[in-house]
């Protein structure tokens, strides 16, 4: 028999105070998935992962979490302050505080558990750099190990690729879907760039709360013509060009 899903929300209503932005949402998070909220700026993704993670209260319907899920969460890069008087390893070394408990400091363990997740995203060698000297990909590969040195089940982050540069864009997902198979971990990833996680989801979930717009599926049917015009409001094709998927517009612009 299957233990369920990591985290599900079922009929659920979501929003801030009393009101309601998305209503009568149905989502499963199981382990292995990797889902991305894809849907504009301002649209309700944010709102939407923080109600699944039980960081908001739901104004209606019910939230399961599996016993046992550790939930790893990776902030916007923005949120996070440069000016922050710490070095990359102690940034990560923050991802432990919850299993300390209080008044103990960290041990052996914690440290190694520091370390194994620097070394999981590439920066090992700049445990002993200040943040705020770090460039933005080597900030976000920081946040997402801090995460990771909790040694989560789920692994949730928020805008990953936000104002990097296509390389960067590139090497972040690269890193994504490294994780998701290796390490074996349950990712969901907010975006507003459809283009950015077309080629690594499993799963997509479109959220726009203009439209009142949620729609969940896997990646095949949701890259469909009726799947896009949904979520974009117009035409929009996918093609694929040596091994990869485009995301573009038939005809003008597409809205963001």
């Amino acid at each position: 028999m299957s233990p369920g899903p990591l985290v599900a929300l079922e009929g659920a209503t979501v929003g801030y105070g009393r009101r309601a932005i998305l209503q009568r949402v149905d989502l499963a998070v199981e382990a292995g998935d990797f889902l991305a909220v894809v849907g504009p700026n301002g649209g309700g993704k944010t709102t939407l992962v923080r109600s699944l993670l039980g960081a908001l209260p739901l104004l209606a319907g019910r939230r399961t979490l599996r016993p046992g899920v550790r939930v790893g969460y990776v902030p916007q890069r923005d949120h996070v302050d440069p000016v922050w008087p710490f070095t990359a390893g102690e940034v990560v070394l923050m991802g432990r505080v919850p299993a300390l408990g209080p008044g103990r400091r960290p041990g052996p363990a914690d440290h190694e558990a520091v370390r194994a997740a620097l070394g999981l995203v590439g920066i090992e060698a700049l445990a002993g750099s200040a943040y705020g000297e770090l460039s933005g990909g080597q900030r976000q590969r920081t946040l997402i190990a801090r995460a990771l040195a909790a040694e989560p089940t789920l692994l949730v982050v928020d805008e990953p690729t936000n104002g990097m540069d296509p390389a960067a864009e590139l090497a972040t997902m690269d890193l994504l879907r490294d994780l998701h198979q290796g390490v074996r971990i349950a990712i969901v990833m907010v975006s507003h760039r459809l283009e950015a996680v077309a080629n690594y989801a499993r799963a997509l979930a479109f959220v726009d709360k203009d439209q009142t717009l949620f729609r969940v599926g896997p990646v095949e049917e949701m890259l469909r013509p009726d799947g896009l015009g949904a979520l974009y409001g117009r035409p929009v094709a996918v093609r694929e060009l040596d091994g990869r998927r485009l995301v573009y517009p038939i005809n003008g612009g597409v809205r963001r």
